[in-house]
């Protein structure tokens, strides 16, 4: 039986690769844990760097400036999944990583996502290899239209997407995927998307938020709600799911779970191997929030309570929202949560706010 590591000690340090918003967040909960946190960021001015102790700007192929950050830190975490493998195989011959390479490397990759999840007995919307216009006729003569081409790797917040609403939008959409390879996913008749938010510790034990509501703009995530109006039943699936997820990966942190609620049961979305969006109302809504629950579970530490105490909705600031800071500001029950990123541009993502109901 494997030992299960010592709890960090405060003033320890964590590394994060990434400097975005997440990383921001995750560094402001450290600090309140008594942690200080160094960031390795190709990006200069990085929002972590505003509140991290430490900020390494160097590129992800810079070897010398990758080990002496890993030797820097206690142990290395993730703001976001796309992270080449080669920064990942030199980190950890020095330092361990939270979550683990294999959640990694099936996030990375959309078709190895969906066949870790339907090899789980998990449902997902019905989907295709597609590598060039045979394979992908091939893939609408399977699922039908209509249905989205998706880049199998590096899409988010809606870029890497084509939809196809009939066999004649076949090849403008595989030309937008660029020769990459792509996965064609089936629309799904769903009433609502949800997101569980949760976290595994390194001794195997579980703590899961209760689902939130999303809403989706351009691709983009605009508000998640809690509770989610759905059954208690569908609730406690989704959080059951969540749990085999993380204990089928041997995961250490938080997890991002999305799901489609549809007449015939809940069905997978996508999984997040980090902090996500759609979980920021734990700032307003928990004790411990998501950042401090993932500092927690990487330390070693125990997990914290993750009871709602508040019913909340969670609004992204994206692009000129920002302008709107003042007026949130007159509002009650309201937190503000800004990234401190210098220019709004469309689609970005500018800071968040929680509102309690």
């Amino acid at each position: 039986m494997t030992e299960t590591p010592s709890p960090l000690p405060t003033g320890a340090t964590i590394g994060i690769l990434g400097g975005g918003q997440l990383g921001r967040m995750l560094s402001v909960a450290a600090a309140r844990l008594g942690f200080r946190t160094h960031v390795f960021e190709p990006g200069a001015e990085p929002p972590a760097g505003h509140v991290a102790h430490r900020v390494t700007t160097a590129p992800y192929d810079d070897e010398a400036a990758l080990r002496a950050f890993a030797e820097s830190v206690d142990v290395v975490t993730y703001e976001f999944e796309n992270i080449p493998t080669e920064a990942l195989d030199l980190i950890e011959t020095i330092r361990p990583i939270h979550p683990n390479r294999r959640a990694l490397a099936i996030s990375q990759d959309r078709i190895r996502e969906k066949s870790f999840l339907n090899d789980l007995g998990l449902a997902t919307a019905p989907w295709a290899e597609v590598t060039d216009r045979a394979s992908l006729d091939e893939a609408i003569a399977l699922i039908g239209t209509p249905g989205i081409l998706k880049t199998t790797r590096l899409g988010y917040d809606g870029k890497g997407q084509a939809r196809i609403m009939s066999p004649s939008d076949a090849p403008e959409a595989l030309a937008a995927m660029a020769g990459a390879t792509a996965v064609l996913e089936g629309f799904v008749d769903f009433s609502c998307e949800i997101s569980v938010i949760a976290a595994r510790g390194l001794d195997g034990s579980v703590a899961c938020y209760d689902p939130g509501q999303n809403v989706h703009r351009n691709g983009i995530l605009h508000t998640t709600t809690v509770p989610a109006q759905i059954p208690a039943a569908r609730a406690s699936d989704a959080v059951l799911i969540a749990g085999r997820i993380l204990n089928a990966l041997d995961y250490v942190g938080v997890m991002g779970v999305e799901l489609f609620v549809t007449p015939e049961g809940l069905l997978v979305n996508e999984i997040a191997p980090r902090v996500h969006n759609s979980g920021h109302w734990t700032q307003a809504g928990c004790t411990v929030d998501q950042f401090e629950q993932h500092i927690r579970a990487i330390a070693g530490w125990p997990l914290g309570d993750g009871a709602r105490y508040a019913d909340v909705e969670m609004l992204n600031l994206i692009g000129d929202d920002i302008g709107k800071v003042p007026d949130y500001a007159r509002q009650p029950r309201t937190q503000i949560h800004l990234y401190g990123k210098a220019v709004a541009k469309p689609g970005r993502k500018m800071g968040h706010v929680n509102r309690v109901l």
